[in-house]
């Protein structure tokens, strides 16, 4: 500071300059978090981190961002609104320059995306690229070098982005776009939309050889495990060996996880068979089977940095949009979890699901529906 005091906007370099200005930069960035909900200040000296802080310092994102989300998600959302939250995070302002000229080939490449931008869109933007760019890589695009470039170093940060938008949605207890986001993660890390067949996941999979598949009624990836040799041949046929052995790993990688739960009441008993108390504490225990020779990086051949695979594992009532326990998973081999939940206020019938959430890939969901009875 004291070797290029103009830079800091310092009015001076000796001891009495530099505190004032340290002592402005402590308070301003306070009142900045203070402002986003991301500290609480009490008696202007004791800080303490709030739910938005400790999501944004886990993510590693910029607290503008944070506070963007908590004020933009939404209850009814769904992966286009997702997509345009993101798309305008604060990351982007320096990940993402708009190059000489780059403003007309986005112009362009907005003529070719299926989510149409808003008639003022500021090609200019970087938010505006982002945007772009994310419905590119879900459409496979070709992209020009540079913007091809540039969408790597976007994705890398998007799932950080997305993987904080669930934890946002989760800690407001809104189910529906907690899974449109943990979708969304699943689409960037396979650049696939939601509407795609879980079949152009797999390597060499081109449009054409997916239609013969759906004329064989052949729709998921454990269709096509579950093969016979001489059917998986007919359905490779053409694909060098070098593309038959893609497409095994593949196949060989893609998670296959056989889960079995049960509800418990706080005395012990099966909570889906006999009534339980209005407010009682209820657990799920989930226990996890996996075979541990198929774990690994995820393969993903249009993501270009590497990635473990990770889990959601969720509890919700669909009926009235509300997630009640969440608990983030890496299945590297068999295991046991236990989710908690209070039982509704109000008596009767309540039907939740248990849902299983992959962050990369398509089609390996599970849910499972139960039910509890409340009694006051």
């Amino acid at each position: 500071m004291t070797q290029n005091p103009n830079y800091y906007n310092l009015q001076g370099v000796t001891h009495r300059h530099l505190s004032d200005h340290l002592s402005e930069l402590v308070e301003t960035t306070l009142n900045d978090l203070e402002t986003s909900k991301c500290i609480a200040v009490e008696d202007g000296i004791d800080l303490s981190p709030l739910n938005l802080g400790m999501i944004s310092a886990y993510y590693y994102i910029q607290y503008n961002t944070i506070e963007l989300f908590s004020l933009s998600l939404t209850a009814k959302m769904k992966i286009r609104g997702l997509l345009d939250v993101i798309s305008n995070a604060s990351e982007f302002d320096v990940l993402l320059p708009v190059r000489h000229h780059e403003d007309i080939l986005l112009r362009q490449l907005a003529a070719k995306v299926p989510q149409k931008l808003a008639p003022k869109a500021k090609f200019s933007s970087p938010h505006v690229k982002a945007n772009l760019l994310l419905q590119a890589h879900l459409s496979r695009l070709q992209l020009p070098t540079e913007m091809q470039t540039d969408t790597d170093r976007l994705l890398g940060c998007t799932i950080r982005l997305i993987q904080a938008c669930v934890d946002v949605l989760s800690s407001n207890s809104w189910l529906g776009p907690a899974l449109a986001a943990m979708e969304l993660s699943q689409m960037c890390t396979q650049a696939v939309w939601h509407k795609d067949s879980y079949l152009r996941q797999i390597p060499h999979f081109t449009a054409e050889r997916i239609n013969q598949c759906k004329e064989n009624k052949i729709e998921t990836v454990f269709d096509i495990i579950e093969l016979e040799d001489d059917e998986r041949n007919q359905v490779l046929e053409g694909l060098t060996q070098a593309q038959m052995a893609d497409v095994a790993r593949f196949c060989n990688r893609y998670p296959n996880i056989e889960i079995t739960y049960e509800v418990v009441a706080s005395n012990g008993n099966n909570a889906t068979k006999a009534p339980v108390r209005s407010g009682e504490t209820l657990t799920v225990q989930v226990s996890l089977e996996r075979e541990e020779d198929n774990v690994g990086p995820v393969i993903a051949p249009f993501f270009s940095q590497p990635r473990e695979e990770g889990w959601w594992l969720v509890v919700g009532e669909q009926k009235t949009n509300s997630l009640v326990a969440i608990k983030r998973l890496f299945v590297s081999q068999s295991m046991k979890v236990r989710l908690d939940l209070n039982a509704p206020s109000h008596a009767g019938r309540h039907e939740f699901t248990l849902f299983f959430m992959s962050d990369a890939y398509m089609g390996c969901d599970q849910e499972y529906k139960f039910q509890v009875e409340v009694r006051e």
